[in-house]
């Protein structure tokens, strides 16, 4: 399964659109799957989930938002699903969506929003939906449901912010940290990174890489291991322990976000290739410089189908 990548910051009207993005929660009853399906009573229909961009926003961030208004659920997000395009008085509306997986917890609609939240059937959510196209996100769900791609674990690729200029550090290339411009991307890689809510991060030790999840890691108190071979000098000398050390993050099944440089992401990449399908490896970024700095790649790894990664996508941390 993949979506379309998206690499540069999302506005709530782009071009004429409006930008939109949301969640089809789920969870497994009695081992039958159930959904999420909202009322809306201004518009007096059932729905998923969703809402507007807010400014400097991406779109994985306006996912988690909406639905904790709208619900009151902290989810993280799983897989992308279907992105549905229909037209409206202003032109037209493009709303992303991903699943989210909800267990045992209870939605409590917000009152003004959504008065009302059922967990149904996706046969019965089928049948209550208003909006045609709000079918086509639920068909993939319950697709990847079928084919055991549905619960799944991120695993995150992130370039460090941007750093001061080699040309003006006469110090250890270790120690060049991040400028003015990357400590504030900082910032944005680590609300881009709820979204997902890795537990881990495995990073280069070298400062700015340290410097880019840094708050990430003090906000959500992840724990972060510093691995020597994802830094740019390691990889150049020792590739085959940078390949090594970017295999071993399947091992634990957990969450995780895996920040390095930009000459080391050719070996991450190929690494994870060489753990998904054709049409996948085709979404990983093949041209230098393969992501811009606070750029991630966003993996989401079977839990059934051990190491095997059946989505890719591509978001870049707001930057102003």
């Amino acid at each position: 399964m993949a979506a379309p990548t998206e690499d540069t910051t999302a506005a709530s009207t782009q071009g004429g659109e409006i930008v939109a993005a949301g969640t089809l929660c789920w969870r497994l009853e009695k081992g039958q799957l159930e959904v999420l399906i909202i009322h809306r009573p201004r518009y007096r229909d059932w729905s998923w989930p969703k809402g507007k961009l807010d400014p400097g926003e991406t779109t994985p961030e306006c996912a988690i938002r909406e639905t904790f208004e709208e619900v009151g659920l902290s989810v993280k997000l799983g897989i992308p699903l279907a992105t549905i395009n229909y037209p409206v008085a202003s032109g037209e509306k493009v709303v992303l969506y991903w699943a989210a997986r909800t267990d045992r917890l209870r939605p409590v609609p917000d009152g003004k929003e959504v008065d009302r939240a059922q967990w149904v059937s996706p046969e019965r959510a089928r049948d209550m939906l208003s909006n045609p196209s709000d079918v086509e996100p639920l068909d993939a769900l319950v697709a990847a449901h079928a084919a055991k791609n549905l619960q799944t674990w991120p695993l995150i690729v992130v370039r460090h912010a941007k750093a001061k200029p080699r040309s003006s550090w006469s110090r250890a290339e270790g120690d060049r940290p991040l400028a003015a411009t990357g400590r504030r991307q900082a910032i944005a890689v680590s609300r881009l990174l709820q979204a997902w809510n890795p537990e881990r991060v495995v990073s280069s030790p070298w400062e700015r890489c340290v410097q880019t999840i840094s708050p990430y890691v003090n906000q959500r108190s992840a724990k972060l291991k510093l691995v020597d071979a994802l830094t740019e000098r390691n990889a150049a000398r020792r590739p085959g322990r940078t390949r090594a050390a970017v295999e071993r993050v399947f091992d634990k099944r957990r969450p995780v976000a895996v920040c390095t440089h930009r000459p080391v992401l050719p070996l991450v990449f190929s690494v994870l290739g060489h753990h998904m399908a054709d049409e996948l490896q085709d979404l990983l970024p093949v041209e230098d410089p393969y992501l811009a700095p606070g750029e991630a790649v966003i993996c989401q790894v079977s839990s059934s189908n051990q190491g095997r990664i059946v989505s890719v996508e591509q978001f870049r941390a707001y930057d102003d």
